[in-house]
């Protein structure tokens, strides 16, 4: 199990409390931070991205341990001192590949899921992509790999720096005084991800402020002007599957019905937004031209439900751990990968069933299939569990599919 699985079965937990904790503080406060149906959301995506991460899905363009390997020139030797150049690199590529993922249109589906939230709570900062395919972020690490900084120190820093960006992702802490300028801060963020004017692309960085204020995209938060948060062009979903891809469904789309080919090309790389003008006129999409006029997507779910989704999440948890467990993480085999596949499909269903959407019957039938199939492979035995476990797993897969159906018939649904 490599450094990033392990680091997950503390991290995950200890997010668990600090979401809790502040539950607990913005009732007492009377500031309504959290719903259910976006927290579910939030948090499933979480599940998806880090399931995607311990499976290694995506092309690395460029590698940092062929850097190292090729073009160092001189080899530090002090620990200390390279731990330190490592983090300062990696906030710095860190700073740059997000300002990458907000200005250039193709790049931008990379990075959506995490600013879809209508809301802003520590369970949106788990809102984590699996659309990001293509890696190039090494071409930032140079001086790094000049110096020889070895590979390991990033594989541990790694972890730790994307961790160390959980905590401001709340409403709940006010300004920071004199770590205003330097670190970045729940303020800070706010800001980022509002989409006021005043406010847009604004904040950057990861774990130093200092970058945006060195390269001019820095924007304290104004006491007069009260953060709105989610994107221009909502994605009126609770489904962080979806999510993941609506953006690049919508490029490949605008691409296609654009009547110019320079423009089928260049919509890509345009800055995040642009469309061709014919497309505009064809396909007119819903977006935010007034901040402070959002309607917040909304579904209207009952308790029932609603407790039903929070169980499903557990489950889905649950799973996500025990594959951890179970899977060869430096080479997963063909069951390890339909076992991530089952957990992505489940995923997908219950939160489908909070968008009230008309598929969702198919989805879990694929989910059961797909269950038994992986329980018929491995000759009754669900990846090392066997006997009572063996009885609870069918049981589990016969009560879904029911209260699936139940609360699809319940719930009017919505046209997909």
């Amino acid at each position: 199990m490599n450094f990033y699985v392990q680091s997950l079965f503390i991290a995950i937990p200890l997010f668990w409390i600090l979401i809790f904790i502040e539950i607990i503080v913005s009732k007492i406060k009377g500031i309504n931070v959290n719903e259910h149906e976006d927290m579910i959301s939030s948090l499933s995506s979480g599940i998806t991205n880090t399931t995607k991460d311990a499976f290694k899905i995506g092309i690395v363009l460029v590698s940092y341990s062929w850097l190292v390997d090729n073009i160092t020139v001189y080899k530090l030797e002090s620990l200390w001192l390279a731990v330190f150049i490592a983090f300062i690199v990696q906030d710095f590529t860190g700073y740059w590949m997000h300002r990458l993922n907000h200005r250039v249109n193709m790049f931008w589906n990379r990075h959506i899921i995490h600013h879809s939230s209508e809301e802003f709570n520590l369970s949106c900062a788990l809102r984590q992509s699996i659309s990001e395919t293509f890696k190039f972020s090494a071409v930032l690490m140079i001086p790094a790999a000049l110096l020889g900084i070895p590979v390991k120190i990033f594989i541990i820093l790694g972890p730790i720096h994307l961790f160390m960006q959980f905590w401001y992702h709340t409403r709940l802490i006010g300004r920071m005084g004199i770590l205003e300028y330097v670190f970045v801060t729940p303020s800070h963020h706010r800001v980022h991800h509002a989409i006021n004017p005043e406010y847009l692309d604004k904040n950057y960085g990861q774990i130093l402020i200092i970058w945006d204020k060195f390269f001019n995209t820095f924007q304290k938060e104004l006491d007069e002007v009260e953060p709105v948060y989610g994107t221009l062009r909502p994605s009126s979903t609770w489904n962080p599957i979806l999510i993941n891809f609506k953006h690049i469904w919508q490029l490949i789309k605008d691409a296609w019905y654009a009547d110019s080919i320079i423009d089928k090309l260049r919509i890509w790389f345009m800055p995040t937004g642009w469309r061709p003008d014919d497309v505009k006129e064809k396909l007119p999409l819903k977006q935010i031209d007034d901040p402070y006029s959002q309607t917040k997507y909304k579904t209207k779910n009952s308790p029932m439900l609603l407790t039903w989704s929070w169980i499903q999440h557990l489950i889905a948890g649950a799973i996500m751990f025990h594959l951890f467990m179970v899977m060869d993480i430096e080479n997963p085999s063909l069951l390890d990968y339909l076992y991530g596949l089952f957990l992505f499909i489940h995923i997908f269903s219950f939160t489908a069933m909070l968008d009230h959407k008309k598929y969702v019957i198919l989805a879990e039938f694929f989910k059961i299939f797909l269950g038994f199939y992986l329980l018929y492979m491995q000759g009754n035995i669900w990846f090392n569990l066997g006997g009572v476990f063996v009885i609870c797993i069918i049981s589990y897969f016969i009560v879904s599919f029911i209260l699936t159906i139940k609360f699809y018939l319940e719930h009017k649904p919505i046209s997909s």
